[in-house]
């Protein structure tokens, strides 16, 4: 009897704590991945990195669609769970009445693909909603959910959230057909170059609206390499002080091209290893691999250059002194790869599809893209387009 009534007051604890976050959610800005989550589903999962707005989201769920006297919040991390399986909080939460479920953190949670597999079966008048910040283990483990899980990936803010949650400015999602054809209306966005400047610094992460921002960041850095990915991979923590190393030559590097032997007795680890570590980083949010086009981006074919994931990573690693052409390329292939497969291009800097893009500063040439069709010049520090001339902000409104 004791055990029940402290189990009780524990669920009791939990729903409280679920409320008051539930209550504090602001939910006049949703991040692009929202409109897109299929909430019908009955198991669903976020995966995305750390720091790009996952609980918040889930949070908003709650408060925007379902009924909060049947919904439950709980993090994976509560301490709750050092006595209390999963399975056992959703038998007690169907027992209550309870109807969705959300999970946050379930990377964290020891054999959680197991067992949100029981709870799927066990309970199917309940809806199971879950995130994490490594999709790395989240991948790992949800190949034994593939016939009940939907994922659903997440990145960063593109420029256009940044506006909206940033300055208060609200633009339509753009297509890459509509930004080649100059089918855009940008007039109320005055002094453009400022604001993309701005957000290549302190955009890309939500969070860049709190205090001590590149503090914030560098904990996300070192909680991905120190914890994240050494816990996945099993590495010890010498080997996870070598990612370091490696995410910091890239960062050096203007774009960095990979050759595994170098880097490898650089870092004085085995070649064989590298790609292994290099994969790691870029499934973790870290880095961005461009491969070949007759791989794919997501292929593990021949990687022809690696970036920084993500121009803030580049200002906070670098310490404001990033190469200009390097982060041209990473804001580039960040914002495009939400919708579309950027790949290498034997002519110019990246192609998609039938597509072909040259980046440059405002006085880039022509001279690289003579007699090929669908090629286009994309510039940096100019506010109009024109022709085939796009500018490089623009592309910050794909998502």
């Amino acid at each position: 009897m004791t055990k029940f009534v402290l189990e009780v007051q524990t669920m009791e604890q939990l729903f409280q704590y679920s409320k008051s976050l539930i209550a504090q959610v602001d939910v006049s800005f949703k991040r692009y991945v929202y409109a897109n989550i299929n909430w019908k589903n009955r198991l669903i999962g976020l995966t995305g990195p750390r720091g790009v707005g996952k609980t918040t989201l889930v949070l908003q769920y709650i408060k925007t669609e379902l009924d909060p006297q049947k919904s439950l919040y709980v993090t994976a991390e509560d301490f709750y769970f050092a006595s209390t399986r999963l399975t056992e909080l959703a038998a007690q939460f169907v027992q209550f009445g309870g109807a969705h479920l959300i999970i946050d953190e379930i990377h964290k949670y020891p054999q959680w693909a197991t067992e949100l597999k029981l709870i799927h079966d066990y309970h199917p008048q309940l809806q199971v909603v879950f995130t994490g910040s490594s999709i790395l283990d989240l991948k790992k483990g949800s190949s034994d959910l593939s016939r009940r899980a939907v994922l659903y990936a997440m990145q960063g803010l593109s420029f256009r959230e940044y506006l909206y949650l940033f300055k208060g400015i609200d633009f339509p999602v753009y297509t890459l057909e509509q930004l080649l054809v100059h089918q855009t209306d940008f007039s109320k966005l005055l002094l453009p170059l400022v604001a993309f400047e701005q957000y290549l610094k302190q955009g890309y992460y939500p969070f860049a609206q709190e205090p001590d921002f590149e503090l914030r960041l560098w904990q996300v850095i070192n909680q991905t390499l120190e914890v994240d990915i050494p816990t996945y991979a099993q590495m010890n923590v010498s080997t996870g002080r070598k990612l370091k190393q490696l995410l910091a030559v890239v960062a050096q590097s203007v774009p960095f091209k990979p050759n595994m032997s170098k880097i490898a007795e650089l870092l004085g680890i085995s070649r064989n290893n590298i790609a292994d570590y290099l994969l790691y980083l870029e499934e973790a949010g870290m880095l961005a691999q461009l491969r070949s086009a007759t791989q794919g981006v997501r292929s593990l074919g021949k990687v022809d250059k690696i970036y920084l994931d993500n121009t803030n990573l580049s200002a906070v690693l670098t310490a404001d002194q990033a190469n200009i052409g390097n982060q041209r390329e990473t804001f580039f292939l960040n914002q495009t790869r939400v919708l579309h497969e950027p790949t290498s291009s034997s002519f110019v800097d990246f192609a998609i599809a039938a597509y072909h893009f040259e980046l440059g500063g405002k006085n880039k040439g022509q001279k690289q893209l003579a007699n090929q069709a669908n090629a286009f010049v994309v510039k940096d520090n100019i506010e109009q387009g024109y022709l085939n001339v796009i500018p490089l902000w623009h592309f910050g409104f794909l998502y």
